[in-house]
């Protein structure tokens, strides 16, 4: 007796195929994500170069961030801060490097796993061990880079929480200090967002809005899609974020010694 074995090798082909094309889709499409997260938003090298050259502050390359210290003094404060979503942590050097300068503390930028701070799950001592003579830390972030600050905020041992042009996805500790800076012309975050997810935040916290600012404004890295138009320049913005960041961080323990 003979069986015509054609229809099952047909079949088997047609599985074979399919199984193929289906993988072949899935590599393409990890490549090409991996590809979209490569593609971060610059750094004005200008304004990154300015903060190299300025004698008041030193700034460290690490493989998980970039670290700005006083250049004079030890820091027992500072920032763990997370860049928005691809966008080049040395965007960030010019925004928070003045308040280095004025108040004595240590920040460390972040290099978020792929670019985007909601991939990076390393535990937050990940960075702080990047400045081991720090005591105290805040944590904060820009955008994307702020709602993962805020799960870092989850730990006990930070001093406080910093958002800038972003918000938080859950409820923080009420006792908890939290600064939360917006752009009146952010057209990301926007002025609606942040109200929206206020209550999220503790009672007491520290609402800052500065008029004229675009999500954009936090860093120096041109202009973002989406984004509203600006009316203040960045010297101006970057004067306005280093006045509210020191004013919110310096009476919560000493800076440097």
């Amino acid at each position: 007796m003979t069986t015509d074995s054609t229809p099952r090798t047909v079949l088997r082909t047609r599985i074979r195929f399919a199984g193929w094309t289906a993988l072949t889709a899935l590599v393409l499409g990890i490549v090409a994500v991996l590809f979209w997260t490569q593609l971060v938003m610059p750094a004005d090298r200008t304004a990154a170069q300015a903060v190299f050259d300025d004698p008041a502050v030193t700034v460290t390359d690490t493989d998980v961030s970039v670290v700005i210290t006083p250049a004079e003094e030890r820091s027992v404060a500072g920032l763990v801060f997370i860049p928005g979503a691809k966008v080049d942590p040395y965007a960030y050097l010019a925004t928070l490097a003045p308040t280095v300068a004025e108040t004595g503390m240590t920040v460390v930028i972040t290099k978020p796993v792929l670019n985007l701070a909601f991939f990076d799950q390393r535990p937050l001592d990940t960075f702080t061990a990047t400045a081991p003579d720090v005591a105290a830390w805040f944590v904060g972030g820009h955008s994307l880079g702020g709602v993962r600050a805020c799960m870092y905020a989850e730990d006990n041992e930070v001093a406080g929480l910093v958002l800038f042009g972003s918000y938080c996805a859950s409820a923080v500790d009420d006792e908890l200090p939290v600064l939360s800076l917006s752009g009146s012309e952010d057209g990301l975050s926007t002025p609606a967002k942040i109200d929206d997810t206020a209550d999220l935040l503790p009672a007491d916290t520290t609402f800052v809005r500065i008029e004229g600012a675009n999500h954009a404004s936090f860093g120096a890295y041109g202009a973002q899609p989406g984004d509203g138009e600006a009316t203040l320049t960045r010297a101006e913005s970057e004067r306005a974020i280093t006045e509210a960041l020191s004013n919110f961080t310096a009476p919560r323990g000493p800076q440097s010694e």
